[in-house]
């Protein structure tokens, strides 16, 4: 991937497809990726049928499939509070890592609405979560990725383990969404 300098309404806009793809599940694999089917243990908990279902996801983009995931309620609330679902919406071939609610709620409720309130450093944290390419799972492997916000990600692991920045779990992989491929993560990722 060429390396360019991205501007700040490109972050928010990078920011605003973080928040849809990590609500998004499973969709049909992007022409001529690797792609398989989603893994991990928390796609057990996915419904098998309607919008909220891995078929619905994939049917919608990122943003709106996210806002049909319970479990993803907090990272769809950041997303509209820093403005990005449209920019979500319209991204194609991006990567997100997608924190749960029980991810944002480790973090403490007074830091949280702090966070929530201030949309610079809401749009930094977001964009982080981003990755403008489609990454498969060979890919998790032994990875490092540059993040719409602008700094980098690791990834590590094999089979249906991965790990990103050595301390995020991937709970449910490899969900596709119209236009993007959504990791569900356990931890909220910190920019470095």
């Amino acid at each position: 991937m060429a390396t360019h300098r991205i501007t700040r309404s490109a972050a928010i806009a990078a920011a605003a497809f973080c928040l849809p793809v990590v609500l998004a599940a499973a969709a049909p694999a992007f022409a001529g990726s690797q792609q398989g089917d989603p893994f991990g243990p928390a796609c057990a908990s996915v419904p098998k049928e309607g919008s909220g279902s891995f078929e619905g996801m994939a049917k919608d983009p990122v943003a709106t499939a996210a806002s049909n995931n319970p479990e993803l309620s907090t990272l769809v609330t950041a997303v509209k509070k820093a403005g990005l679902v449209d920019t979500l919406n319209n991204a194609k071939g991006i990567t997100v890592f997608a924190p749960t609610n029980a991810a944002f709620a480790k973090i403490p409720k007074a830091d949280l609405d702090r966070i929530l309130a201030d949309k610079a450093e809401l749009t930094k944290i977001l964009t982080y979560h981003v990755v403008g390419e489609e990454i498969t799972p060979n890919e998790l492997a032994k990875g490092s990725f540059k993040t719409l916000e602008g700094g980098s990600l690791t990834t590590a692991g094999s089979g249906e383990t991965f790990t990103v920045n050595g301390t995020a779990k991937i709970v449910c992989g490899e969900v596709q969404t119209a236009n993007a491929t959504v990791n569900i993560i356990d931890t909220v990722l910190t920019p470095m």
